[in-house]
């Protein structure tokens, strides 16, 4: 029996409260990795009206300023006005920072011990930072493969300050965020029911001044300039069906941490699958790669995506778990919701002979640590908004599809000899 049903998916401009501390948060792990590449960190950020707090656990031999980082990527997301509320040169700075429980890094201080030792060796002397389980999908709704309602809600976000920041709509403000429905039939997209995009702006556009007149411009102007070009290259295009929602409340002029406060970590759904895959519940801005929520959630989407990409599943959903102080994973799970093409057990097989998924050879693979010159001093910034995962935007080494021929031959030797 056919069935039809609708998902949603959202995102947040780099000017939402909370974007702008994950920003800030993983701009000081930048910093501190460049430096000293051994650096433990864990660091958040709040922000309030005129506000921002530094606080969280750094053991590091980097000598940075935090004040002058944070007020830095303030004024790069777009607060440089007073009168918005919240601006880089004006707001106040507080920092509240401790070095790292030395029960917790114990776990993990083993990496200065394993110079001598080959790379197989010393990823297994070197365990998780901590305890917990990470999930990573891939599914071929678009070329990255990403869910269709997550990858629209990011572009439309990227769009949206990107026009903001080329002055082709100078009225708009750093704050926002999108909202896509998509219409689903027998698990596939076949339209888009919805489109909700609410951002912050000037009370007026030149000399229009009445609010209802502004919130008419802002919508005609935003189907021109944002959706239009968001969905130029997609095959699921709105329609006259389609619902177009902008500032439902009828204005946001107030935003931004002035209109709400902002706190580290708490846009995890945004930053992964958008509601659509499961989440083991860690954020991933502000901490360093020994800690598996961020390190090994990307190995996640790596394997996953691999598998997709190979053509063995049109869905994937790879699961690992952690216990801290100890390299292996406690479990691994691939799951396929019926969309293999070779048996789920296989795929797990293949997971643990071709993909690293210890702490130390995760960090190894993708070069977490000793940041690479041509990146800059810019690395885990770069994720910090628009979603860590199906990026193809910059350069992030769990979105590469370099295993998906080893995989393939892999399966392809397996079945031989059921073959024959």
């Amino acid at each position: 029996m056919s069935r039809r049903y609708l998902f949603s998916s959202e995102s947040v401009t780099e000017g939402h409260p909370d974007k702008i501390c994950d920003q800030i948060s993983d701009t000081i792990l930048d910093a501190l990795l460049t430096q000293d590449p051994y650096s433990r960190v864990a660091a958040e950020v709040v922000v309030n009206t005129g506000l921002v707090l530094i606080t969280g656990e750094i053991t590091t031999k980097a000598q940075v300023n935090y004040v002058n980082i944070a007020r830095n990527k303030i004024a790069e997301i777009g607060y440089t006005d007073a009168d918005n509320g919240f601006s880089a040169n004006s707001c106040a700075v507080l920092v509240a920072l401790d070095e790292q429980s030395p029960d917790i890094a114990q776990g993990v201080n083993a990496a200065a011990e394993t110079r001598e030792m080959s790379s197989d060796e010393a990823f297994d002397a070197v365990g998780a930072g901590d305890q917990g389980l990470m999930f990573g999908f891939a599914c071929n709704e678009t070329p990255e493969l990403m869910p269709l309602p997550i990858s629209l809600a990011h572009r439309i976000c990227r769009r949206l300050a990107a026009v903001r920041k080329t002055g082709d709509l100078p009225y708009l403000r750093p704050d926002g965020k999108s909202q896509v429905t998509i219409a689903y039939e027998d698990g596939k997209p076949v339209g888009i029911d919805t489109i909700l995009i609410s951002t912050q702006h000037n009370a007026t556009i030149g000399d229009i001044t009445e609010t209802a007149a502004v919130q008419a411009k802002i919508k005609e102007d935003l189907w021109t300039a944002v959706v239009e070009p968001v969905f130029a290259d997609i095959d699921v295009k709105p329609d006259a069906q389609t619902r177009f929602l902008v500032n439902p409340t009828g204005k946001f002029v107030i935003g931004g941490p002035q209109g709400d406060s902002g706190l580290t970590g708490r846009k995890i759904i945004v930053d992964t699958y958008g509601g659509y895959s499961r989440h083991g519940g860690g954020a991933f801005s502000g901490k360093d790669p020994t800690k598996v929520d961020r390190s090994a959630a990307y190995a996640c989407r790596y394997a996953a995506k691999n598998i997709v990409a190979a053509g063995l599943a049109e869905k994937c959903e790879v699961q690992l778990s952690y216990a801290i102080g100890v390299a292996r994973p406690v479990s691994i799970m691939v799951e396929t919701f019926g969309t293999g093409k070779v048996d789920d057990d296989l795929l797990l097989d293949l997971v643990k002979e071709h993909f690293e998924l210890r702490p130390a050879g995760i960090i190894e693979a993708f070069k977490l640590r000793h940041l690479p010159a041509d990146r800059g001093g810019r690395f885990y910034q770069n994720v910090a908004a628009y979603g860590h995962m199906g990026r193809t935007d910059i350069d992030v080494p769990w979105e590469q599809t370099d295993k998906v021929a080893l995989l393939k031959e892999a399966v392809a030797a397996k079945a031989a000899p059921a073959l024959s």
